[in-house]
Protein backbone atom coordinates (compact mmCIF):
# COMPACT_ATOMS: atom_id res chain seq x y z
CA UNK A 1 0.00 0.00 0.00
CA UNK A 2 1.86 3.16 -1.09
CA UNK A 3 1.82 6.71 1.44
CA UNK A 4 -1.44 8.15 -0.33
CA UNK A 5 -3.34 5.48 0.05
CA UNK A 6 -2.50 5.07 4.08
CA UNK A 7 -3.18 8.90 4.09
CA UNK A 8 -6.49 7.98 3.20
CA UNK A 9 -7.06 5.03 4.77
CA UNK A 10 -5.81 7.65 8.06
CA UNK A 11 -7.99 10.33 7.32
CA UNK A 12 -11.59 8.24 6.90
CA UNK A 13 -10.41 6.18 10.03
CA UNK A 14 -10.25 9.57 12.08
CA UNK A 15 -13.64 11.04 10.45
CA UNK A 16 -15.06 7.49 11.19
CA UNK A 17 -13.70 7.48 14.78
CA UNK A 18 -14.68 11.36 15.93
CA UNK A 19 -18.36 10.06 14.43
CA UNK A 20 -18.67 6.62 16.77
CA UNK A 21 -17.23 9.38 19.82
CA UNK A 22 -19.52 12.02 19.05
CA UNK A 23 -22.83 9.40 18.57
CA UNK A 24 -21.92 7.60 21.61
CA UNK A 25 -21.76 10.55 23.64
CA UNK A 26 -24.69 12.60 22.33
CA UNK A 27 -26.79 9.76 20.43
CA UNK A 28 -26.60 9.13 16.40
CA UNK A 29 -29.49 11.36 16.11
CA UNK A 30 -28.24 14.25 17.76
CA UNK A 31 -25.22 14.77 15.62
CA UNK A 32 -24.18 16.86 12.63
CA UNK A 33 -21.96 16.24 9.71
CA UNK A 34 -20.40 19.44 11.04
CA UNK A 35 -19.35 18.14 14.35
CA UNK A 36 -17.51 15.64 13.38
CA UNK A 37 -15.68 17.24 11.01
CA UNK A 38 -14.94 19.77 13.54
CA UNK A 39 -13.81 16.78 16.18
CA UNK A 40 -11.63 15.32 13.06
CA UNK A 41 -10.26 18.36 12.70
CA UNK A 42 -11.06 18.93 9.13
CA UNK A 43 -13.63 21.01 6.72
CA UNK A 44 -17.19 19.30 6.16
CA UNK A 45 -16.49 19.61 2.46
CA UNK A 46 -13.12 16.93 3.61
CA UNK A 47 -15.83 14.71 5.52
CA UNK A 48 -18.31 14.72 2.29
CA UNK A 49 -15.30 13.76 0.39
CA UNK A 50 -14.99 10.06 2.33
CA UNK A 51 -18.64 9.59 3.71
CA UNK A 52 -21.94 10.66 1.63
CA UNK A 53 -23.62 10.17 5.70
CA UNK A 54 -22.69 10.61 9.30
CA UNK A 55 -24.37 6.85 9.37
CA UNK A 56 -22.18 5.84 6.83
CA UNK A 57 -19.03 7.41 9.25
CA UNK A 58 -19.98 6.04 12.50
CA UNK A 59 -20.57 2.44 10.81
CA UNK A 60 -17.23 2.28 8.97
CA UNK A 61 -14.97 1.41 12.56
CA UNK A 62 -14.89 -2.12 11.22
CA UNK A 63 -14.53 -1.35 7.28
CA UNK A 64 -11.40 0.51 8.10
CA UNK A 65 -9.83 -2.23 9.91
CA UNK A 66 -10.73 -4.90 7.15
CA UNK A 67 -8.81 -3.06 5.04
CA UNK A 68 -5.85 -2.99 6.96
CA UNK A 69 -6.23 -6.87 7.32
CA UNK A 70 -6.64 -6.78 3.31
CA UNK A 71 -3.15 -4.90 3.57
CA UNK A 72 -1.62 -7.12 5.94
CA UNK A 73 -2.41 -10.42 4.24
CA UNK A 74 -1.14 -9.20 0.75
CA UNK A 75 2.46 -7.95 2.88
CA UNK A 76 2.91 -11.59 4.08
CA UNK A 77 5.46 -14.21 2.58
CA UNK A 78 3.71 -15.57 -0.19
CA UNK A 79 4.58 -19.16 0.33
CA UNK A 80 3.06 -18.60 4.47
CA UNK A 81 -0.13 -20.71 4.18
CA UNK A 82 -3.39 -19.29 3.50
CA UNK A 83 -4.91 -19.40 6.64
CA UNK A 84 -1.88 -18.98 8.58
CA UNK A 85 -1.93 -15.80 6.75
CA UNK A 86 -5.29 -14.77 6.90
CA UNK A 87 -4.91 -15.54 10.79
CA UNK A 88 -1.95 -13.80 11.40
CA UNK A 89 -3.31 -10.48 9.67
CA UNK A 90 -6.67 -10.74 11.86
CA UNK A 91 -5.26 -11.20 14.68
CA UNK A 92 -2.51 -8.28 13.85
CA UNK A 93 -5.28 -5.85 13.69
CA UNK A 94 -6.19 -6.42 17.57
CA UNK A 95 -3.20 -5.79 19.12
CA UNK A 96 -3.31 -5.38 22.63
CA UNK A 97 -6.25 -6.66 24.86
CA UNK A 98 -8.93 -4.28 24.22
CA UNK A 99 -11.55 -2.45 26.72
CA UNK A 100 -13.97 -4.47 27.11
CA UNK A 101 -16.59 -2.07 28.35
CA UNK A 102 -16.08 0.03 25.36
CA UNK A 103 -16.31 -2.63 22.93
CA UNK A 104 -19.87 -3.26 24.58
CA UNK A 105 -20.53 0.11 24.36
CA UNK A 106 -19.76 0.14 20.45
CA UNK A 107 -21.70 -2.86 19.93
CA UNK A 108 -24.70 -1.48 21.53
CA UNK A 109 -24.08 1.79 19.53
CA UNK A 110 -24.71 -0.39 16.30
CA UNK A 111 -28.24 -2.00 17.08
CA UNK A 112 -29.39 1.82 17.22
CA UNK A 113 -32.54 1.97 14.55
CA UNK A 114 -31.23 5.19 12.67
CA UNK A 115 -27.37 3.13 12.42
CA UNK A 116 -29.26 -0.35 11.25
CA UNK A 117 -28.98 0.02 7.77
CA UNK A 118 -25.62 1.14 7.04
CA UNK A 119 -24.28 -1.48 9.87
CA UNK A 120 -25.42 -3.81 7.59
CA UNK A 121 -24.15 -2.56 4.68
CA UNK A 122 -20.91 -1.99 6.34
CA UNK A 123 -21.08 -5.56 7.40
CA UNK A 124 -21.03 -7.07 3.99
CA UNK A 125 -18.63 -4.81 2.90
CA UNK A 126 -16.15 -5.62 5.43
CA UNK A 127 -16.55 -9.86 3.78
CA UNK A 128 -15.97 -8.21 -0.09
CA UNK A 129 -12.70 -6.37 1.68
CA UNK A 130 -11.45 -9.72 2.89
CA UNK A 131 -12.65 -11.75 -0.14
CA UNK A 132 -10.90 -10.12 -2.84
CA UNK A 133 -7.35 -9.59 -0.55
CA UNK A 134 -7.96 -13.82 -0.28
CA UNK A 135 -8.98 -13.60 -3.96
CA UNK A 136 -5.44 -11.75 -4.87
CA UNK A 137 -3.35 -13.74 -2.82
CA UNK A 138 -4.57 -16.73 -4.14
CA UNK A 139 -4.80 -15.95 -7.84
CA UNK A 140 -8.59 -16.80 -8.25
CA UNK A 141 -11.23 -13.78 -8.92
CA UNK A 142 -14.31 -13.71 -6.11
CA UNK A 143 -16.72 -13.75 -9.79
CA UNK A 144 -15.66 -17.14 -10.72
CA UNK A 145 -14.20 -18.80 -7.53
CA UNK A 146 -16.70 -18.47 -4.57
CA UNK A 147 -13.54 -20.03 -2.14
CA UNK A 148 -12.13 -16.53 -0.67
CA UNK A 149 -15.88 -15.79 -0.01
CA UNK A 150 -16.64 -18.50 1.51
CA UNK A 151 -13.14 -17.75 3.74
CA UNK A 152 -14.30 -14.00 4.31
CA UNK A 153 -17.84 -14.91 5.64
CA UNK A 154 -16.18 -18.02 7.78
CA UNK A 155 -13.83 -15.24 9.55
CA UNK A 156 -16.16 -12.83 9.59
CA UNK A 157 -18.60 -14.85 11.61
CA UNK A 158 -15.44 -16.48 13.49
CA UNK A 159 -14.17 -13.21 14.91
CA UNK A 160 -17.92 -11.69 15.51
CA UNK A 161 -18.72 -15.22 18.10
CA UNK A 162 -15.02 -15.06 19.39
CA UNK A 163 -16.02 -11.35 20.22
CA UNK A 164 -19.41 -12.45 21.85
CA UNK A 165 -17.60 -15.24 23.93
CA UNK A 166 -14.96 -12.94 25.07
CA UNK A 167 -17.30 -9.96 26.12
CA UNK A 168 -19.55 -12.51 28.24
CA UNK A 169 -16.83 -14.92 29.66
CA UNK A 170 -16.77 -14.96 33.46
CA UNK A 171 -14.27 -14.81 35.11
CA UNK A 172 -13.11 -12.31 31.69
CA UNK A 173 -10.81 -14.27 29.71
CA UNK A 174 -8.29 -13.06 27.06
CA UNK A 175 -9.73 -12.14 24.04
CA UNK A 176 -6.66 -13.48 21.67
CA UNK A 177 -6.55 -16.51 22.52
CA UNK A 178 -10.42 -17.05 22.12
CA UNK A 179 -9.87 -15.46 18.49
CA UNK A 180 -7.03 -17.85 17.63
CA UNK A 181 -9.23 -20.81 18.83
CA UNK A 182 -12.50 -19.80 16.71
CA UNK A 183 -10.21 -19.18 13.20
CA UNK A 184 -8.60 -22.39 13.54
CA UNK A 185 -12.00 -23.92 13.92
CA UNK A 186 -13.41 -22.80 10.78
CA UNK A 187 -9.75 -23.19 9.28
CA UNK A 188 -10.04 -27.18 10.16
CA UNK A 189 -13.06 -26.80 7.39
CA UNK A 190 -12.65 -24.99 4.72
CA UNK A 191 -8.99 -26.10 3.65
CA UNK A 192 -7.50 -24.21 0.50
CA UNK A 193 -8.40 -25.86 -2.58
CA UNK A 194 -5.95 -26.63 -5.53
CA UNK A 195 -5.34 -23.52 -7.56
CA UNK A 196 -8.14 -22.93 -10.37
CA UNK A 197 -7.37 -21.59 -13.73
CA UNK A 198 -9.67 -18.46 -14.13
CA UNK A 199 -12.20 -18.56 -16.83
CA UNK A 200 -11.23 -16.96 -20.04
CA UNK A 201 -13.95 -14.03 -20.79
Amino acid sequence: MGLRERKKLAARAALSWAALKLAMEHGPENVRVEQIAAEAGVSPRTFNNYFSSKEEAICAIGLDRQERVRAALLARPADEPLWDAVIGSVLEQYGGEPDREQVARVRLQMRHPSLLGEHLKARAEIERVLAEGIAERIGTDIRFDMYPSLVAGAVSSATRVAMNHWLNSEPPAELIPIMTEALRSVAAGLPQPPRRKKPSC
